[in-house]
This record gives structure tokens, sequence and C-alpha cells, in this order.
């Protein structure tokens, strides 16, 4: 598939979405899904079946949901979704994820798909694209309030939170009076933000579910009384409902061939930046003229490396400046392209490598750096006739961790770099080192303490902790900048395979630690010529870096105690320069 046609599906994946859940309601209703292989991301409890003579009994959360025999699978998607709200901020699952847990759920309810809460999907516009830190700043106090007035619901003070919760039907941005169901949507992600705080308190979060739930169905019940007793077969009119999907669905994809043929190109995307990248990056677009003008037409004389995204060249551009460009060909990596741009356009720091430029065509992604001529650590610690002083060590060291604590404060959130290595600390003329390769960056919301995640980064480099949990936090770039420090001061690999017995580096390092020679640790080309007490002052860091997570310090702390080992090292060379 080609990047061109990725990005029409997701361009135009309401319409995808909607064609989908018509054609599964239609088979829904003949009976003929019987088989389900998708797997659900929330961890939905288990419920027993619910009697349709238990139905009237429940709740339809105030008409939220189109009928009570739905409630019990409701109640526990919203304790799921409340329990990821809490760990990550994010409300809504995509169309995908959607489906597949309300498919899972059809033991709980076998009518779940026509339940309501099919619309509770991210991608509809308005408060469906919300995590919970957007609830808070864009909704204004309505969640404060309403915290406020469900506070004392489980001693039954019940009134007032249902009030409350009624009254939360802010539609941000929309010029025209929105309809119920864009109301719904932002009910609750009201809702969810408030589960999501106090979800582990099983008491309260059970107390303010029931009250919002069951003291609305009365109500309900009578506005659909006066209204003339509105019911009907729900499976029949998701019978209709599918047929009329089919039909709009075969409709809508021949009148989109048909266009298609007669303009080829309407369908293309003229530029990444036109729905992906912020205001910030569009200033930064370069034309594919200036690319291939600024490396010789990627000529091989101008190669200096590759990565897994792609192939690295050196280039002029017409203003002169030295560039490095990346050309990102291969269409899994259009999303490291992407969070690249985004995440670089828009922050600058002197240890961190400035995005220069981008360019995106057909296939083809190119990613425009200022050039850092001296290359990267990892080839100053390991190249065969390239020597780094200790004070020049301690310099770079100083440098990553500044650019790191600028990166973890960032006003905005923190911003996780989650691949530090040497061979992403590159060098410019004059040793600065700077930061590259944000392609697997996380940004934490304000407020949050982690985001969960797919495990991702270089092998040797990743916090264990993180391997396990799959909690992306700032702790785990300090655990890979505390494996790089060990490799500034050993030149040593993450695992020593020359031993008989291969042993981790932070292993070896802790047996030095404990009546080993300092000096059987670091690296032969320093020759001796280090200060002894900075030496070991910045091995003490490394290994509280690599330790338990609770006692890792912060990269605050980090710049604070490699700054006062390089000034004590300074001093220690002034002074022997000065006996000379």
């Amino acid at each position: 598939m080609s990047v061109n046609m990725v990005r029409y599906v997701l361009k135009h994946h309401r319409f995808f979405k909607c064609m989908i859940l018509g054609f599964m309601l239609f088979l829904g209703s003949l009976g003929l899904v019987v088989s389900y292989t998708g797997e659900c991301t929330l961890d939905v409890e288990v419920w027993p079946p619910v009697n349709s003579s238990d139905c009237p009994a429940s709740g339809t959360w105030g008409g939220f949901l189109t009928h009570s025999c739905c409630e019990a699978a409701f109640d526990g998607y919203l304790v799921a979704l409340a329990k990821r709200a809490n760990q990550t901020g994010q409300i809504f699952l995509n169309s995908t994820e959607q489906k597949n847990c309300l498919i899972s759920m059809k033991a709980v309810e076998d009518d779940i798909l026509s339940c309501g809460i099919e619309k509770l999907t991210r991608g509809t516009g308005g408060c469906s694209e919300y995590s919970t830190q957007d609830v808070k700043s864009e909704l204004g106090d309505e969640l404060k309030h309403l915290g406020e007035e469900c506070q004392f619901v489980h001693q039954g003070s019940c009134g007032s939170c249902l009030s409350r919760w009624k009254q939360t039907d802010s539609v941000p941005n929309e010029k025209e009076s929105p309809n119920k169901e864009q109301v719904d949507v932002c009910r609750f992600a009201v809702l969810v933000s408030l589960i999501s705080s106090r979800v582990m308190d099983q008491t309260w979060s059970g107390s303010v579910r029931g009250c919002l739930a069951h003291q609305n169905a009365s109500s309900t019940d009578e506005e659909e009384n006066s209204n003339g007793g509105k019911s009907f077969n729900t499976g029949l009119w998701a019978a209709v409902g599918g047929l009329v999907g089919i039909f709009m669905m075969l409709a809508i994809s021949l009148w989109i061939l048909l266009r298609k043929r007669a303009d080829p190109k309407s369908d293309k995307v003229n530029d990444v930046s036109d729905s992906s990248l912020s205001d910030e990056s569009n200033g930064l677009k370069l034309s594919m003229k200036e690319i291939y003008a600024a490396t010789n037409n990627l000529s091989s004389l101008n190669y200096i490396g590759e990565g897994i995204a792609g192939k690295v060249y050196k280039g002029t551009l017409s203003s002169g400046q030295q560039v490095a460009v990346k050309h990102i060909v291969n269409e899994v990596h259009v999303e490291t392209f992407l969070r690249e741009v985004t995440s670089l356009s828009r922050i600058r720091h002197p240890n961190l490598v400035a995005l220069i430029g981008y360019c995106e065509k057909d296939d083809e992604c190119f990613l425009v750096y200022e050039l850092c001529q001296r290359g990267n650590l990892s080839e100053w610690l390991y190249g065969k006739d390239k020597v780094l002083s200790w004070n020049r060590r301690l310099e770079i060291a100083v440098d990553c961790a500044r650019g790191l604590w600028f990166l973890h404060t960032y006003p905005e959130g923190c911003i996780v770099h989650r691949d530090i290595k040497p061979t992403n600390i590159l060098l410019m003329e004059n040793f600065q080192a700077k930061l590259s390769d944000f392609g697997l960056s996380k940004v934490m919301d304000l407020g949050q303490s982690f985001v969960s995640s797919e495990v991702r980064g270089t092998f040797g480099y990743v916090d264990p902790e993180y391997q396990k949990n799959h909690l992306v936090n700032s702790s785990g770039d300090v655990y890979s900048f505390g494996i790089v420090l060990l490799q500034i001061l050993s030149a040593q690999r993450v695992i020593n395979l020359n031993l008989k017995r291969p042993m981790p580096l932070d292993k070896m390092a802790k047996l030095v630690t404990r009546g080993g020679n300092i000096s059987e640790f670091a690296d032969p080309k320093l020759g001796g010529e280090y200060t002894a007490e900075a030496f070991d002052m910045v091995l003490k860091l490394a290994l509280s870096c690599t330790g338990i997570k609770q006692q890792r310090p912060s990269m605050g702390q980090v710049v604070a105690r490699l700054e006062k080992a390089h000034d004590m090292s300074a001093q220690d060379r002034s002074e022997a320069m000065s006996i000379s």
C-alpha cells in the first residue's frame, strides 16, 4: 500500500468506519457474525448476562443509551475506559479498537452494536478527539463543578451530582446548535474524566455510576411516554440500517471511482502538513528541487550514513548552510517523519539538533537538519583513530544532560526521547553535543506522570521497568542516559561479549564500585589522564541513573552533579598546568 493510499484512508476514515459498522450491523441482524478474532484493547471485566426481565429496572443514563438492557455492558465499558484514561489521558477508542471491544462484549448484551456506545468513537469531531487534559482546559469549570457536586454521592447526595452532569453539554467550536449525539459525546468525555480521577475508589466510583445511570432512567421513560411511547424492534431496524449502509457504500464507492477516473489527482493529498503538521512546521517546507540540488541528486559521494528510517546525505542549501538530509522511502516510517517534524519544528535548544526543513512528495519524505560535522559519539568512543579527552567527555555528557533536562521540563508537557544512545548524540565542529532522532519520542500532557505505549527503543538502553509495565515516563530516559554515561567512562559496549560470561555494562560498573579498581573500568584511551574523584563521582551518578526507578535522579540533578565533576576536573587540570 502506497503512502498516498494510507493517507487517503486516514483522510476518509469516517466514511469507511460508517461502511464497516453498517455492514457489521447487517450481518449481526442476520446472525451471520459467528466468529471473532480481534482483541479488545480495554481491560473490560466479565459480567453476567442480563435477563430481559431485569432490563426495565436498569437505567439508560438519561437517554444516553438506546435501551436499558445495555446498562451492564456500558458500566463495565465505562470503568475500563476510565482506568485507561487514568494511565494514558486518552478517552475515546479509535474505530478499529471500538469495533473490537463492542463485538467482544456481545456475550453481555447481544445487541451491543446498537446500544448507543458505538457513537463514542475517536475521529467524529468535537469532543471525540479530547483527552482528559483537554476536558480540563477546554470545557471550563464543568469538570471541577461536577467533581464538587459528586464528591459525597456515596453518602446519599445523588441529586446535585445528577443535576450537574445533565448540564455538561458544552460542544466546542460549534457555530450552530449541536445535535444530541455531539452533546452526548461531550457529556461522556466529562464523565470518563470524572470517573478516571478516582477510578480506584470503588465505593465512590460505583455510587456515582449508580446515581447517574438509575435515577436518570425514570425521567427518560417519562419523556418517551410523552412522545407517544415510541418503541421499535432494534434488531429489525439494525437489519434495515445495515441494508441501507450497504447500498450507500456501493453508491458512494461507484461515485468515487467515477470521480477518480475523471480526475486522477482529485484524492491525492498535496502535503502532509495540510492535515497533520502544525503551523510552525509549515514555515519549514522545502521544495523537492531544493533537496536534490543540495545533495547533488542524492549523490553517493554525499552519503554519510544510514538508519532504520533511511539513508542520510550531507548537502549545502542555496543559502550556503551545510545540512544533513534524511531520505525516508519506506512507508512504514512515515509516522517517524511526522513525529520528527511535529516535535522538532516547535522546540529549539543548543543541545538539540535543529530541524531546518522538510519535504514530502508521493512516496518520498525528506528531513533536513543542521549538519554536525564531527559525526556521532559512538564513532568517537569506538573508532580506532579517534580519542576524546576526559574534560571533553564531561562536556559532552553535560551537553546531553542539559538537552534532556530541557525536554523533560518543556512548558507544554514532558517530552520523552525514548532512544538515548551514543549514535543519537551528534557532535558539532567544536564538539558541542546535540541530541538527535526524535522518531520514538512521546509527549506527556501537563499533570501526567506517564503514558502507556508499546516497548520501543534500542536493546541495552531500554529501562527494564518500562519493558515490564509499558509505562513511558522521563525516568526511562534517565536510565538510558546512565548507560551512555558508563560508555563515556569506559568505551565499553552495553554487553561485553569478550568475557566467557557476557555481562551487562551496569553490572560490570557495580563490581568496580564494590572494591574493584577504577582504572580497570576506565577507557584505556584516557591513558590515566582523569581526575579520580570526578571519575568516581560520575560513575556513581551513572549507577544511580540505572538503579531503582524511585531512586533515580531527575535530569536537573544529573546536570548539577556533572557540572560539579567538570569544574572539579577543570580546576585539577589548571593546577597541574600551573605546577608544570
